[in-house]
């Protein structure tokens, strides 16, 4: 009986490692499974470079995102995001005091991603920008005073830029991040002015 109960205590022991391993592994894999997710969030843009310092223009940014661990602390992260930006330049004229110029982008960041502890991380690395439209408005508090840009043909539909910020998620997937992006092309032939981004975000990975 004694026997028994020993070859009984250690089944149960061996039965109670051989779980937890397997939860271990699978918590393992989870953690090393590519992960997909959706983001959006508020966009802070202006231009510098060779121009008077503009004001910023408020606009959106809104896209997806696919995250590929290479190891526990460390993993690739891919977007591809819409992005309004431009600046606000003050302009004399009937129709109102501000001219802002619309920039909108397709942004494809490529970012390298460390964890610093569990749910926060910081990422940062290039980032190639398509421009999709662009337009000024004489008048950014009304929709009628949008105008073709008077130097389109000039500007640059390819942008190469440089992008870095922190991440906070949750257990859950939902995550706030903030992130600055800095061109490093000129947005158009023969001027030396740049994009420049501030980006606050919210999103949730699956």
């Amino acid at each position: 009986m004694k026997l028994f109960k020993l070859l009984s205590v250690g089944a149960l022991m061996l039965g109670t490692v051989a779980v937890s391993n397997a939860q271990e592994d699978a918590s393992n894999a989870d953690s090393m499974a590519v992960s997909f997710g959706v983001k959006g969030g508020v966009n802070f843009a202006t231009l510098n470079g060779d121009i008077e310092s503009p004001d910023s223009r408020t606009s959106f940014h809104v896209g997806v995102l696919a995250e590929f661990p290479i190891a526990e602390i460390f993993s690739i992260q891919a977007e591809a995001l819409y992005s309004g930006q431009g600046a606000e330049f003050d302009f004399e004229g009937s129709d109102g005091d501000k001219a802002e110029l619309q920039l909108d982008y397709i942004n494809v960041p490529v970012l390298a991603k460390f964890y610093l502890f569990e749910g926060f991380s910081i990422e940062a690395g290039p980032q190639f920008s398509f421009l999709l439209n662009d337009e000024i408005d004489f008048n950014p508090n009304s929709n009628s005073g949008d105008s073709p840009t008077p130097f389109r043909d000039s500007l640059k539909t390819f942008e190469v830029g440089v992008a870095g910020g922190v991440t906070f998620q949750t257990a859950m997937g939902l995550f706030a991040t903030a992130r600055y992006n800095q061109g490093i092309t000129d947005i158009a032939d023969d001027i030396n002015v740049q994009n420049s981004v501030f980006q606050l975000g919210v999103g949730y990975k699956f």
